[in-house]
Parts: structure tokens; C-alpha cells; sequence
């Protein structure tokens, strides 16, 4: 396989205590099965696979308060007798759990620690499958997200060398933590493709939804309907994201690659195929080729199909980053296979018939979006994305001084 040079994946290990719960969705036995598969196809050979480096932990401070930080330090010791849920900690989607504040910050550690490298020019591409923790605020914890590391990282890059950054993130559920930290910072372009949010939580990111007023513009939000295929969602991306990111001229891209999108997901209702995600993350990874350099740290997210789903998704992803690109017809090893099969059950759930190759035959092509797209009669999926299409475009467009009628824009 060729490989981009100056690119480099960070992991470490540690990342695995980051576990609420024996029963919580977000196992990370997910990232275990993902570098295993990974490792087994050839992937990680000769890649340069960084440990997290250390990190002052004042660094928090940069998308949390003092009192949240000080609330999870108690938590995750074990000592805590109070209610701590007004800070979002011990109820059902964030269980308090033992080292928890050490656990979060491992994540943070290692999005910083490709930050880091990518600013310093040691590499251009950096990659963490463990971060991705979008929803966590400034004062409380969120959707299984306790530190906002994209958050961070985005802040400390804005204090050390860079001025334009554009966050893509393509996971089901909006990316509200990440929109609310830069809502009226007008230095960075949060863009939030996800399933409508009349229908799924956090029930935010409609296109109004545009940036606080010294920052008009710079959320972009694109819904799509519940149950849209590879498809209507590729058209929804190509629609809007390009076009806002080439005018935005960000120095580099941060996407969150969330693969809960896809149609086996547990918790979410959209209808990608592990072949439509891998797309998304070429798109993202091109466009980073042509606005800036290559210039690209990317993070993980949701995907709560432990085995049958993230593990292929986010290899696709590495191997994106490292410029290794997989094949969908590529087989499954059978050496992998044996070890997804032997996991406990209690654990994983029904693990049921494992999949053959990397890919399942999406079909990933898609008509781009035009002003005559919008036809009430046509089928009524294909009519709702290109209404959602249209009225993001109209949100948005005119604040870039572009059109949101030219389909070239």
C-alpha cells in the first residue's frame, strides 16, 4: 500500500478505561476491534502510531468551567456523596464511573496530540478514533461525552498559529457541544450534517441556527430526514459543505467522523452504508487536499454497532488519513473474525453472522442537488433531503456571498 507521508495516527491503550457502564452503548470495545482490524489488514504497517504525549491539564479550561472540571475530578474518585447532576453526571447516558476525569482527559490528550503536530509541521494529517466527544458543554456533561476534546483542540490551534478552522461533523446526531464552544467566534465554521431534529437528539441544528452576531454564518447546519440512504445524504453534503468551506478558506479541517449513520445503528434512524460513510470520509479528506494543504485532524464520534459497523468504518478512516485507502471488496480477516466472534455476548450483543469484506455494496452515487431538484411529487425521501438541501442553502448561502440557486456554488 502507498502511504501519505506526513500523516500519523495517536493511540494509546488508556483510551479504553473511557467505559460509563457494562451495559452503556459506547463500549469501547469498539476502538479495541477497529485497530485490531486495522492492524490485521496490513494497515498500520510502517505507520507512524504516536502515544499521546502529556498535557497540562489547565488545558480543560479552554471548553470547561471550573466547577464541571472539579465535578468530574469528585465523581470519578469514588468518594463523591453528593447529586451531581446538574452537572450532567450519574444519570442513564452518563454513569459516574471510577477515574472518569482521568479517563475523559485521556481522549483530550490524544485529539491535542495531533493538533500538536500538525501545527508544529510534523505532520499534515493526524487521526484519534477515541475522540469525537461533541456534545459535552462547558458546565456539564452530554450525550456520553464528558470533555469536549475537538473543542479543545480547536482552541488551542487558534492560540498557536491558526486563525481560519473549519469543524465538519458528520455523525447522526448534531454537533451541538462544538457549535455552542465557537458560536460567536467567527475565526472557526462548525458544519453539522445530521438526521432531523424534530426526530432525534439533541433535537438542535435546524439551518436557522446560523452563529451568534459577530459570527453570522458560521454555523452551518444541513438535516436529513430519518431513513436517508448513502445516496440523498452524499447529494445533502455536496450540496452545501464544499461550498461554504472553500469561501470560509479555513487553514485546516477538523471533522468528527461519527458512523452512527448508518442503518444497523441502534440508536439513531438514518440508512448509510459503511460504503456511503467512507465516502463522506474522502470527501472531507479532498476537500482538507484542496483548501488547505491537506491539512486534516480527524476524531471519532458516536457508532453504537460495536462490531459490525465501526470497526470498518473508522479503518476506512485511518486508512484515509494515512493515504492507504481500502478497497470495499477487501475480505474481513479471518483472524479478526475469531476474535469478534469470541467476545461475550453480555458485551457486544448478538454478534450474529460477521461481515465478509470492508464494504456492503452501497450504492454510493448520487445526483447533485439543482434549484429544480425540489419536486413535491417525487418520491417523498428524495423531496424532504432537497427541501432540507434548500432551505440550508438559503440559510447560509447569502452570509458567504454566494447563491444558494447556482448549483455551482
Amino acid at each position: 500500500m502507498a502511504r501519505f507521508p506526513d500523516s500519523q495516527v495517536v493511540w494509546d491503550p488508556s483510551v479504553l478505561d473511557y467505559r460509563f457502564s457494562h451495559s452503556h452503548p459506547m463500549d469501547p470495545v469498539r476502538l479495541r476491534l477497529t485497530m485490531e482490524l486495522s492492524r490485521m489488514l496490513g494497515v498500520l504497517d510502517g505507520v507512524e502510531v504516536v502515544t499521546p504525549s502529556d498535557f497540562d491539564p489547565l488545558e480543560l479550561g479552554r471548553a470547561h468551567t471550573d466547577d464541571y472540571l472539579a465535578a468530574v475530578r469528585v465523581a470519578g474518585s469514588g468518594r463523591s456523596r453528593i447529586d451531581l447532576t446538574g452537572y450532567g453526571l450519574g444519570n442513564d447516558d452518563n454513569p459516574i464511573f471510577l477515574r472518569m476525569h482521568e479517563a475523559a482527559a485521556s481522549l483530550v490528550g490524544s485529539t491535542l496530540t495531533g493538533a500538536k503536530a500538525i501545527a508544529a509541521g510534523h505532520t499534515t494529517r493526524a487521526v484519534n478514533i477515541a475522540g469525537g466527544m461533541h456534545h459535552a458543554m462547558r458546565s456539564h456533561a452530554s450525550g456520553f461525552c464528558v470533555y469536549n476534546d475537538a473543542a479543545i483542540a480547536i482552541s488551542w490551534l487558534l492560540d498557536n498559529g491558526f486563525d481560519r478552522i473549519a469543524y465538519i461533523d458528520v455523525d447522526a446526531h448534531h454537533g451541538d457541544g462544538v457549535q455552542a464552544q465557537f458560536w460567536n467566534d467567527p475565526r472557526v465554521l462548525t458544519v453539522s450534517l445530521h438526521e432531523d431534529p424534530q426526530h432525534l437528539w439533541p433535537n438542535t441544528g435546524y439551518p436557522t441556527e446560523l452563529g451568534g452576531p459577530e459570527a453570522r454564518g458560521t454555523a452551518v447546519n444541513i438535516p436529513v430526514p430519518a431513513f436517508c440512504p448513502d445516496g440523498l445524504w452524499l447529494r445533502a453534503f455536496h450540496a452545501v459543505v464544499p461550498s461554504v468551506v472553500r469561501e470560509f478558506r479555513p487553514q485546516l479541517i477538523v471533522s468528527q467522523c461519527g458512523c452512527d449513520s448508518h442503518a444497523s445503528d441502534p440508536l439513531t434512524d438514518l440508512s448509510l452504508t459503511v460504503d456511503g460513510q467512507r465516502a463522506a470520509i474522502l470527501a472531507m479528506r479532498d476537500l482538507a487536499d484542496e483548501v488547505c494543504d491537506g491539512r486534516w485532524l480527524a476524531v471519532g464520534g458516536g457508532g453504537y454497532q460495536l462490531v459490525h459497523v465501526v470497526p470498518r468504518a473508522w479503518t476506512h478512516l485511518i486508512a484515509a488519513v494515512i493515504g492507504a485507502d481500502i478497497d470495499p471488496a477487501t475480505p474481513i480477516p479471518a483472524e479478526w473474525k475469531d476474535l469478534a466472534a469470541s467476545l461475550p455476548t453480555d458485551q457486544v450483543g448478538a454478534v450474529g453472522a460477521l461481515p465478509e469484506t470492508m464494504g456492503e455494496g452501497g450504492a454510493t452515487a448520487f445526483t447533485p442537488w439543482e434549484p429544480s431538484s425540489y419536486d413535491p411529487s417525487s418520491a417523498p425521501m428524495e423531496a424532504a433531503a432537497d427541501r432540507f438541501i434548500a432551505r440550508a442553502r438559503s440559510a447560509v448561502f447569502p452570509l458567504h456571498g454566494l447563491d444558494p440557486e447556482d448549483p455551482r456554488d
